[in-house]
């Protein structure tokens, strides 16, 4: 057995330990030294765990046959209901680990100061929610993935309850556990009702099945359970309207945690469960969930343009562009769900800059209010930088890294079959430039013009050589990304390719009923026939 075999285990076990390790270290706050050690013990465990996702790359066989996962450990569990623990990845989860794996050590660098009080409890909850994603990135046994599904909402749940920043937070803290939890049982109940169908929690076998038509229920059946996955991932993402979390979450969480509150993991689990299992039902819901895209694309831009709140304006800036990735994901098109894959990656690291450089702003001021901001710009030379190259990547100026990604889902959605998909492509596009007005008005406001009222009452000062240290990798990210895409679409693409030609997701292959039944038969056999050999070697 080489490493290969145990680095997913690996990967889930670092900060599981190192959360365990924290909470076991006794809380030193009279002290400034020890009021850091579980700060340096958490960076510690995140950049070991980044150290081993790095792995996951560096030996990814990117010339692997389709539907095939890498580094897989299927062992059983629980014989009956028939539980494994089943970890894999492919095109799409290998980038998403290492994302979630870089992101870690900057939330703990971007908590350093602002977190001075129940580090202990800060800390280990941050690296339980690490555990979370990892496992929901890595888990390919739907009764697994569900574990680590509702685990990513306790963690999170704890640290906007506990460190949001106004009185307010326990509410914010009550309303994303209720928006998530209650879609969240509902899940629970489709996953069982799908077992009760087939016997089995294992993705590959119910892809397989799912492409063969042999999961025995009607129509009507599937279209309900497809729905309850669906929902259950739309308001974890947030889709458009199903976002009534995300204003309140997004102004209590501190730094760290709202780096990872929106976005990836609800994304993710569409494309890999509601695409995988579900991929008829997908496609009759494809025309509504690109009209919400686009629409959320661009309410959440003028909502965005008319706030005077920072941290509010970031959060239907969020809205606005996880709504960029559903209509790239619901096109079913290679250019599509490619650009939508990569523009998730894209999404997390602009918000992270953008949060944190919000945060860094309020820790030397106190205050996320436009209006009391002005004339920074010569105080703060190197945070004005950071900001605008921030900004340009998020408005998609070429040769960065979200100019890749938009204009890879806008060429998808030209491309889709969904009715008024011209229309809808419009409408998104124009949230490209209602994105550009606001970020843009907000550069104008806090950094130039006339020096606001805190700027006068409060002194400020440039980034530290550890906010340096925070910022400078994102940043050099936007570039890199930019310029050399492909060696990130590389993989990417294997995902893309595969779902967008699915004759089931996409109508115009020319392929007609009969050869659709031979497809679907041909990549049966080779699902299970890949499953039954795995378990004849074991």
């Amino acid at each position: 057995m080489n490493l290969d075999h145990i680095i997913l285990t690996l990967i889930l076990l670092a900060p599981l330990v190192g959360a365990a390790v924290l909470a076991l270290m006794p809380e030193s706050e009279g002290s400034p030294d020890g009021s850091k050690r579980h700060a340096i013990g958490a960076l510690l465990v995140t950049l070991i765990t980044l150290g081993l996702t790095l792995h996951l790359p560096a030996h990814f066989h990117y010339g692997a046959e389709p539907h095939t996962f890498q580094f897989v450990q299927n062992i059983p569990w629980i014989a009956s209901p028939a539980i494994r623990y089943h970890l894999g990845v492919d095109g799409l989860s290998m980038w998403l680990i290492v994302l979630a794996a870089f992101l870690a050590p900057i939330g703990v660098l971007a908590s350093w100061n602002t977190i001075n009080t129940r580090t202990r409890l800060f800390y280990t909850l941050f690296l339980l929610q690490q555990v979370a994603m990892l496992g929901i990135f890595v888990a390919l046994d739907l009764f697994l993935y569900y574990g680590f599904w509702e685990l990513s909402l306790v963690p999170m749940t704890l640290l906007i309850a506990a460190f949001g920043r106004t009185e307010n937070r326990r509410r914010a803290a009550i309303k994303f556990f209720l928006y998530a939890f209650i879609p969240s049982a509902i899940l629970l109940v489709a996953i069982l009702w799908l077992y009760n169908l087939t016997g089995t929690f294992d993705l590959p076998i119910l892809q397989a099945l799912a492409a063969s038509h042999a999961i025995a229920a009607t129509p009507t059946a599937l279209l309900l359970c497809s729905l309850a996955f669906l929902v259950a991932f739309a308001v974890k993402v947030p889709v458009f309207p199903l976002h009534g979390w995300l204003q309140e979450a997004v102004s209590e969480a501190p730094t760290a945690a709202v780096m990872v509150l929106a976005g990836k993991l609800g994304l993710y689990s569409i494309l890999r469960f509601s695409f995988g299992i579900f991929p008829e039902q997908s496609r009759h819901v494809a025309p509504v969930l690109i009209a919400l895209g686009a629409i959320g694309i661009l309410y959440g831009s003028l909502i965005a343009l008319i706030k005077s709140d920072l941290k509010k304006l970031a959060a239907f800036s969020t809205l606005s562009h996880v709504s960029f990735v559903i209509l790239g994901i619901f096109t079913f098109t290679v250019l599509g769900v490619d650009g939508g894959v990569f523009q998730i990656l894209n999404e997390s690291l602009i918000g992270a800059a953008f949060f944190i450089l919000l945060g860094l702003l309020y820790e030397r001021y106190g205050t996320y209010d436009m209006r009391d901001y002005g004339g920074l710009a010569t105080r703060h030379p190197w945070m004005v930088t950071m900001f605008v190259i921030t900004v340009l990547a998020a408005a998609g100026l070429p040769m960065l890294s979200g100019f890749v990604g938009e204009f890879l889902i806008l060429s998808g959605s030209m491309q889709a079959v969904a009715a008024h998909h011209v229309l809808w492509t419009v409408i998104g596009a124009s949230g490209v430039i209602f994105g550009a007005s606001y970020l843009l008005w907000m550069i104008q406001r806090v950094f130039y013009g006339s020096v606001g009222m805190r700027p006068e009452e409060v002194p400020g000062w440039d980034l530290t050589a550890r906010e340096h240290l925070e910022l400078w990798p994102l940043t050099a990210l936007f570039l890199i990304m930019g310029i050399a895409s492909p060696f990130w679409i590389r993989a990417i693409d294997t995902y893309g390719t595969i779902t967008a030609d699915k004759p089931s997701l996409f109508e115009p292959t020319g392929l007609k009923h009969s050869e659709t039944e031979t497809y679907s038969k041909i990549l049966s056999q080779d699902v299970l026939s890949g499953t039954a050999a795995h378990q004849e070697v074991r």
